[in-house]
């Protein structure tokens, strides 16, 4: 049996409990791909706050049960921050805290893109953009036509898609299927993260007006600072209330979040990264702490 889900605001408690759970996530991730040599930092750091807010406030669930009945369900399309996921599902408890260290090794259950067939807790292979914002809107109509939770509460799916992800053409198809169907099951955020693998989205193929051309076609759009918890809690409640259709939510954020070297750099897309780079960022995260108080 999933648990059930907040509907009223994250208290302080719940923030700083929301706060020490993304700090793991990202040391997780780090440790993981530190642990390869290489992996993609940039947008794998810039979701982490976005992953703890569902996995520990707004997702229905059952750790023991990766495959729960009743669960909801979460699509990582843009599956290239499939380090950031497995690290949140260790912290979930669908894994074991050492299986990090195989990221992308032979014989791995933890490849580089999300890959439903060998991670416990993952809904939807993802990897080729696109594909995996299209599986999404497919799952939500799917559990909408299942009908509600004898609770009378909607399985709902929740995604997470790029900004350099939204250049394809399949995200707009899937977003007219979406709007058209009235998925206000339908629950998917976009990492505004500035750059692609290419470069600045801006220099690649410029995004505009993300959240009004969200709004043409049909959805609920919703901006916020996707690194401020309370504004990520407070924007996962509005979304979960509306009805007729489904939600965008617009994360402002920055690429390789945390790590100094790195953030808000192209080349931090796809970056070496070693013992020592873990090191100098563990160190500067208690420094950032430290002048916190």
């Amino acid at each position: 049996m999933t648990r059930s889900v907040p509907t009223a605001a994250a208290g302080q408690a719940e923030l700083k409990e929301l706060a020490s759970r993304a700090k793991a996530i990202r040391i997780g991730c780090l440790e993981s791909i530190a642990a390869l040599g290489i992996g993609h930092i940039g947008g794998s750091m810039s979701v982490v706050e976005a992953l703890a807010a569902l996995y520990f406030r707004h997702l229905r669930l059952d750790p023991a049960d990766a495959k729960a009945p009743d669960r909801d369900m979460f699509v990582l399309s843009k599956g290239h921050a499939g380090p950031a996921l497995y690290a949140a599902l260790v912290e979930k408890g669908y894994l074991k805290r050492e299986l990090l260290s195989t990221l992308n090794k032979g014989g791995t259950h933890l490849p580089s893109h999300a890959d439903r067939k060998l991670t416990p807790g993952v809904d939807m292979s993802t990897g080729s953009l696109g594909q995996g914002f299209s599986a999404a809107a497919g799952i939500a109509l799917g559990l909408r036509m299942e009908g509600p939770r004898p609770d009378g509460s909607l399985r709902r799916c929740y995604a997470i898609i790029g900004d350099g992800e939204s250049d394809e053409g399949q995200v707009w198809e899937a977003a007219a299927f979406s709007a058209h169907y009235k998925l206000d099951n339908f629950i998917a955020f976009t990492d505004c993260n500035k750059f692609q693998i290419d470069g600045s989205t801006d220099s690649v193929m410029g995004l505009r007006d993300l959240a009004g051309k969200w709004e043409a076609f049909g959805w609920k759009a919703i901006k916020v600072d996707g690194h401020d918890l309370a504004a990520l809690d407070g924007a996962i409640l509005e979304a979960r209330a509306v009805q007729g259709k489904p939600v965008m939510i617009v994360l402002d954020t920055v690429k390789a979040k945390g790590i100094p070297a790195f953030e808000g750099k192209a080349e931090s897309h796809n970056a070496a990264f070693v013992a020592a780079d873990l090191e100098a960022c563990l160190k500067a995260m208690e420094a950032e702490e430290a002048t916190r108080g």
